[in-house]
């Protein structure tokens, strides 16, 4: 079927299959984008989600991702810290609040935080939640059921941790965790009542397939927030310098992405300032929500830019429904 037909089946209440997925490889753009727009209108509404994160603890991290600049593995110019205080936090979060966030994740490089150190980050989600109105997010690698469960009893509503790419070239991107690994993070995080934020990184290889492959996971996960990140080569990782994406290819994994996920909040992560516009024209091809101000070791986009950008599109600066 063509773009318009499946769109209006998508209206309609029709989950996009594989094969309609890769039918849109080569689908007009502009077509493609407008009706992945209109479903966006339709599932979300004028709702944007404007996602601040901070780096909770930054480098020497025992894992082996090859994009990473935090991994041990590397040699990169990265600033390395230990755990932030309670205070550094909650600072951290009223910066951001008072920039226009609306969420706030706490993110900590390596494959989990240690059990004192898990104790300061519950502690600082509930001194977050006391002193703020953003919603908490965490992202803290490879957590059980029950950590995540204290997580959640603090006050943090969602759980992060991107699978990256589909399982079929994930082990040429990571060996020292696997796919099922991030799966049961995942399920263990739905399972203690968080919502899930899990998306992936373009342009490190992966083809096509991939892309919707990763997609297709990520709806049978019944995934809420979905990070869309264009790979930055950052010196000292062991990808080198890969093609940076195009906007117009990152539009059209955008709309794609929102064929496939009608409801989720697709998001605008990691590579954005590498795009000619910022994201604007993403954020009118199916994309309703980004994170906002700095990356983890890259820099990112005004907070304060983003709120007039999105009402310029005719957004309304508002958590996704599922939060």
């Amino acid at each position: 079927m063509n773009v318009i037909e499946l769109r209006d089946r998508i209206l309609s209440g029709y989950e996009a299959t594989r094969e309609d997925a890769l039918s849109l490889a080569e689908a007009p753009l502009d077509e493609l984008c407008r009706s992945a727009d209109a479903i966006r209108a339709h599932f979300c509404g004028d709702r944007f989600d404007l996602c601040s994160i901070v780096n909770g603890k930054s480098g020497r991290c025992s894992e082996n991702c090859r994009f990473c600049a935090q991994s041990a593995r590397h040699k990169t110019s990265i600033a390395e810290h230990g755990l932030l205080s309670i205070e550094e936090f909650v600072a951290a979060a009223k910066r951001n609040e008072a920039c226009g966030a609306l969420r706030f994740s706490i993110v900590t490089s390596g494959r989990r935080p240690t059990s004192p150190e898990l104790d300061q980050i519950c502690a600082a989600i509930a001194a977050i939640r006391e002193s703020t109105s953003l919603s908490v997010c965490c992202s803290l690698g490879l957590l059980t059921e029950e950590e995540f469960r204290r997580v959640r009893e603090s006050g943090a509503t969602r759980a992060h941790n991107n699978l990256e790419t589909s399982r079929r070239y994930f082990s040429t991107l990571c060996t020292t965790h696997s796919y099922d690994d991030k799966l049961a993070s995942l399920r263990a995080a739905r399972a203690a009542g968080l919502s899930l934020c899990s998306g992936g990184i373009f342009g490190v290889g992966e083809t096509f397939a991939d892309r919707v492959d990763m997609a297709l996971t990520l709806r049978e996960l019944a995934v809420d927030s979905v990070p869309i990140n264009a790979y930055t080569a950052i010196p000292g990782t062991s990808l080198g310098n890969l093609p940076v994406l195009t906007t117009d290819e990152t539009r059209r994994i955008v709309a794609i992405y929102r064929f496939i996920l009608p409801r989720a909040a697709i998001r605008l992560a990691g590579g954005r300032r590498l795009l000619d516009d910022l994201g604007a024209s993403c954020f009118l091809s199916g994309a309703n929500a980004t994170i906002t101000g700095d990356m983890l070791t890259t820099s990112g986009v005004d907070a304060q830019y983003d709120v007039r950008l999105v009402q310029g599109l005719g957004y309304r600066p508002q958590l996704d429904s599922n939060s």
